[in-house]
């Protein structure tokens, strides 16, 4: 019975009949859409060695560093299909997030070849690339002799590929003049906002439109006697904090977090448009926001969505995703809905954090770890992640129009594909790019928990934070 689902699927793969006739073949056989969708991807994987030597590298290993992360659980289900193409093997690390970067940053920084290949986000290549730590995968990628033709980079999203490449020259554009590739996107999260139509239904409220109203409507979701909290956002002392909701508000008003002259940084974020942004924040905060907000994580602020603590959240949009499925109480109850912030703007504009993988420049094995990278992140494993596991938000045009991936995040995921095509177009990494990064982001977010705790006004908070800013930035010579 396989090997006559196994020829349906070669003449699939060989253009001959359609995806429907292909699945609809094999449930007269009796097949599964599982089955045949496994059958497919290892025929696809077998195409793939068609035009490149992937067997360039059999008997290799492979070491590699993963995140605890619904992405690494999709390479690690798909590994076989990796070593059956390669004749490679792999082995791998899995930690947690809260100790994931340590891990990397302490194997980086002492030159060691343990780790041939890791996932990493891109604010971390701001300090691992120009360090010398990591390969720029620009060398790779444009060499036919190391890099499949079926890669088709071209098919990943620009301001994805741009938000993961950069000089090393502080305050330069990301994918600018003389940029190298740091990192290869492997799937992303934008900035939306989530919420539980259960609680808006009883609180007779709809999406907020903009920032002014998502105030309004948080405070009547926390005043509609559900015993729930209006909305989730992070809070604690850490550039986590400023990265997803805040940012995505504060670029939306047109605030910065820095201004670029004559190659050197002078603080922005204390801006006209910044306070403004800001003082609305701050008051959503305190009216509607959790009673331990400064405490508050992506765990937490998830967390609380699942189990109908929140009304909303506003933060990456697979935050929502992940709590909308599972044992969480509230799965099934959530929806998405795109947001401008400002009243005045034309679309959303969020901040994105990106998972992608990089290859570490110590490593005594950067082929093999080059041909798992462009396995990882290329068309048919992005498939298999979309369709079989949770690979969302997938990096790649090819597979946001795949009519699988699609119809299952319809079914489930209510609103998930519109906020998507409205947020998109407007997503990337907004911060400027500068190695004191993770510094002066946690110390935003220390003047943003006294701003909520009502130890300074906002207006004079941001000129406190952006002078002290511009001061560490002198002393590291870089204002």
């Amino acid at each position: 019975m396989h090997e006559k689902a196994k020829d349906a699927v070669a003449s699939f793969v060989a253009g001959r009949t359609s995806r429907r006739e292909l699945f609809g073949y094999g449930a007269k056989l009796g097949l599964g859409a599982a089955t045949m969708g496994f059958l497919l991807n290892e025929a696809q994987t077998t195409a793939q060695a068609a035009d490149f030597d992937w067997q360039y590298y059999k008997g290799k290993t492979v070491n590699l560093l993963l995140n605890k992360h619904p992405y690494a659980d999709a390479i690690i289900a798909d590994l076989e299909n990796f070593k059956k193409l390669t004749g490679m093997d792999v082995k791998y690390d899995v930690f947690p997030e809260d100790v994931y970067f340590d891990k990397i940053t302490a194997a980086l920084s002492s030159g060691s070849t343990q780790y041939d290949a890791f996932m990493t986000g891109a604010y971390q290549t701001w300090q691992y690339g120009p360090a010398g730590w990591l390969e720029d995968l620009n060398e790779y990628i444009k060499d036919p002799k190391w890099t499949n033709p079926a890669y088709a980079w071209d098919d990943v999203l620009p301001n994805l590929k741009a938000s993961t490449s950069w000089s090393g020259v502080p305050g330069a554009a990301l994918g600018g003049e003389g940029a190298k590739q740091w990192a290869v996107p492997l799937a992303f999260e934008l900035n939306s906002i989530t919420y539980n139509k259960r609680i808006f239904d009883k609180a007779k409220v709809e999406p907020a439109k903009n920032l002014p109203e998502l105030v309004e409507i948080a405070a009547k979701i926390q005043g509609s006697g559900q015993n729930v909290y209006g909305i989730g956002t992070r809070g604690s002392r850490s550039w986590a904090t400023i990265h997803p909701g805040y940012l995505s508000a504060f670029a939306n008003y047109g605030g910065k977090d820095f201004e670029v002259a004559d190659g050197k940084l002078k603080a922005a974020m204390n801006s006209a448009a910044g306070k403004e942004m800001t003082a609305l924040w701050v008051d959503m905060i305190k009216s509607s926001g959790p009673r331990n907000w400064s405490t508050y994580t992506w765990y937490q602020v998830g967390t609380d969505l699942g189990a109908g603590a929140s009304g909303m959240i506003y933060d990456a949009d697979v935050l929502g995703y992940f709590m909308n499925g599972g044992d969480n109480k509230e799965a099934g109850n959530l929806a998405f809905s795109a947001f401008a912030p400002n009243p005045k703007g034309s679309s959303p504009t969020p901040n994105v954090w990106i998972w992608s993988l990089a290859l570490n420049s110590y490593s005594s094995q950067k082929g093999p770890a080059w041909w798992f990278v462009q396995w990882a992140t290329g068309t048919e494993h992005g498939l298999f992640g979309a369709q079989k596991m949770d690979l969302v938000n997938p990096v790649r045009n090819k597979i946001w129009q795949d009519e699988t991936f699609r119809a299952r995040i319809a079914k489930s995921y209510p609103g998930y594909l519109e906020q998507y095509a409205a947020s998109s177009p407007g997503s990337k990494i907004y911060f400027t790019p500068q190695p004191l990064f993770f510094n002066l982001t946690t110390e935003w977010a220390a003047s943003l928990q006294r701003m909520v705790a009502g130890e300074l006004p906002v207006s004079e908070g941001l000129d406190e934070l952006a002078a002290n800013v511009d001061n560490q930035l002198k002393q590291a010579g870089l204002g």
